[in-house]
């Protein structure tokens, strides 16, 4: 009780702003191309950019979409740079961020931005020639990038001056929306009523395995009534139709993260984790199949690594000499921006790569077709 009395004010200016804009009290822009939106209203730990990257595999084998010129825009969390910048693969995660250097490196024939103001960011992917007229692009106006023909917006749905033509909005299966609370007394950072806005909700994180009675008491918390569980669709109070889904992690074997590394250390029983994401559970949950984990370093998320940092895991070698060390794909690329890393841990470093999926062939044939239905509609 107490909690809603604190937060009263934080509620009323959330749920003020948005009724702004969806009375037009402030103006709402859209691209000129379709733009996807994957986003939250959980602060992190949904998995956004492992979706984003599954969005990107999907389009890129589409027979619409595998030649047409994608572009991905991301703010940069915790970024140095300023403006708009086109995200090169040779660069730092001081200059973009971890999680769109991340996407860059995986896709490297994909166009990955980073702008705070995703309304120039668009427009300035879908007009590169605008480079050299933006002042807050200039830095890039040598850069040659194509015209997008279609945006993904990584973490844009709190961005309410841009409508995005697709939300695709994520919810934690281990903290529902329903049972959490708005910052700082729980991990909500907008009203669990915009999930209304969803075009497609996806529970992530779930279990392997879902009994189809679970999935549907998932769809009654969300408010959707007739949920199907062959077409994985429900309509919401207002009659609209919704997409419900259900993906997992899945980790692969550990991977080097210097050219130095000792492909042995990867078979050691003893590890020691690091990592700096919103919640790291699942990834201790599956290394400790294979192997014990002596040290586990816990940071907070977007966590920008010290020297100090790299001490504490050195003295932690030390006491374990037959240990590897093991951190997250997005911790790996702020690991590579540091100098000066001893060999010592170089030879036993490792990342563990991550990719996500559907819980059934089914759930993965529906969000497919869901998907590129919606953009041939737009194409018309």
């Amino acid at each position: 009780m107490l909690d809603r009395i604190i937060l009263a004010p934080y509620y009323l200016a959330l749920k003020f702003r948005h009724f702004c804009y969806d009375h037009g009290i402030r103006k709402v822009r859209t691209s000129d191309v379709p733009t996807i939106c994957v986003g939250n209203i959980t602060a992190g730990g949904t998995g956004k950019t492992p979706h984003t990257e599954m969005i990107l595999r999907t389009l890129l084998k589409s027979d619409d979409w595998a030649y047409e010129d994608i572009a991905v825009l991301s703010r940069g969390h915790r970024r140095s740079s300023r403006g708009f910048q086109i995200v090169k693969r040779e660069g730092s995660v001081k200059e973009y961020g971890d999680e769109p250097l991340q996407i860059k490196k995986k896709f490297p024939g994909v166009t990955v931005a980073v702008d705070r103001d995703r309304i120039r960011g668009c427009d300035i992917l879908c007009h590169p020639e605008k480079l050299k007229t933006e002042k807050k692009a200039r830095a890039c106006a040598n850069e040659e990038i194509p015209a997008a023909d279609l945006i993904v917006l990584d973490d844009a749905f709190q961005y309410r001056a841009l409508k995005a033509y697709l939300n695709i909005i994520l919810v934690d299966y281990n903290r529902p929306v329903q049972k959490d609370h708005l910052l700082p007394f729980g991990r909500l950072r907008d009203l669990p009523s915009r999930l209304s806005e969803a075009d497609i909700i996806i529970v992530s994180k779930c279990p392997a395995y879902l009994e189809e009675d679970k999935k549907a008491q998932w769809a009654e918390d969300f408010g959707l009534k007739d949920f199907d569980p062959l077409t994985c669709k429900g309509t919401d109070k207002k009659g609209r139709e919704k997409l419900l889904l259900f993906t997992t992690i899945w980790y692969s074997p550990l991977q080097p993260i210097f050219e130095e590394a000792d492909p042995r250390y990867a078979y050691s029983q003893k590890l020691i984790l690091f990592s700096g994401i919103a919640k790291d559970t699942p990834l201790r949950m599956f290394l400790s199949d294979e192997h014990k984990i002596v040290r586990h370093f816990r940071f907070e998320d977007h966590h920008n690594y010290t020297k100090g940092d790299i001490r504490a895991i050195l003295r932690a070698v030390r006491e374990h000499p037959t240990a590897v060390v093991a951190t997250t794909e997005k911790d790996c690329q702020r690991i590579l921006d540091l100098k000066n890393i001893p060999d010592e841990l170089k030879v036993r470093m490792f990342q563990v790569p991550i990719e996500v999926g559907f819980l059934s062939d089914r759930e993965k044939e529906v969000f497919e077709n869901t998907l590129l239905d919606a953009l041939r509609q737009f194409q018309k």
